[in-house]
């Protein structure tokens, strides 16, 4: 099943794709960490530091992450669920621990997917990213969105071949 679309708006960027598999096992496969390394397209999601699945609202699982720009490539990050509605919606908003003493900072951007039964066995999944509450002083040294217009469509992309392997889901930007 192929149908893809990608949109960008001036505080956020959002793909979608339908998958031939029910949204239960989407869901399942973007609630557990330990899949986010394979699903992430842009590389820079290492391993999950963090390995439960996500349950509830307000859940924290931190990431291990790498971007050559960091300090060291090597860094982590705390993620807050704050959508959790099996198996319509999952999402999660990002954040550090500067200090070190456990009190977690949110840049002000969030990860969403929405997911749409188109019938028993089909499912149509829009992953938005969404950095409308940034403040200034973190847009004067970050750039937004801080990947290029092949992420989405990418992430999707491999969402569909973790769920389906022998789906024939094909994602494009747009």
């Amino acid at each position: 099943m192929a149908r893809s679309v990608h949109t960008v708006d001036e505080e956020n960027v959002s793909a979608t794709l339908a998958v031939a598999v029910p949204a239960e096992k989407v869901f399942a496969v973007l609630a557990d960490p330990a899949t986010h390394p394979a699903i992430d397209g842009t590389g820079w999601v290492r391993e999950p530091a963090d390995r439960a699945a996500l349950t509830e609202v307000g859940q924290i699982f931190r990431m291990d992450m790498y971007h050559p720009n960091a300090q060291d490539g090597d860094y982590q990050v705390a993620n807050q669920v704050h959508v959790l509605d099996a198996p319509r919606a999952i999402g999660w908003r990002t954040g550090h621990d500067p200090k070190g003493d456990g009190h977690l900072e949110f840049g002000g951007w969030f990860w969403r997917y929405d997911l749409v039964p188109l019938g028993p066995s089909d499912t149509e999944v829009t992953l938005t990213y969404d950095w409308s509450a940034v403040p200034q002083s973190v847009r004067e040294y970050i750039q937004f969105p801080p990947f290029g217009p092949e992420h989405l469509p990418n992430s999707l992309q491999h969402l569909a071949e973790l769920v389906a392997p022998t789906s024939r889901a094909g994602a494009s930007g747009g």
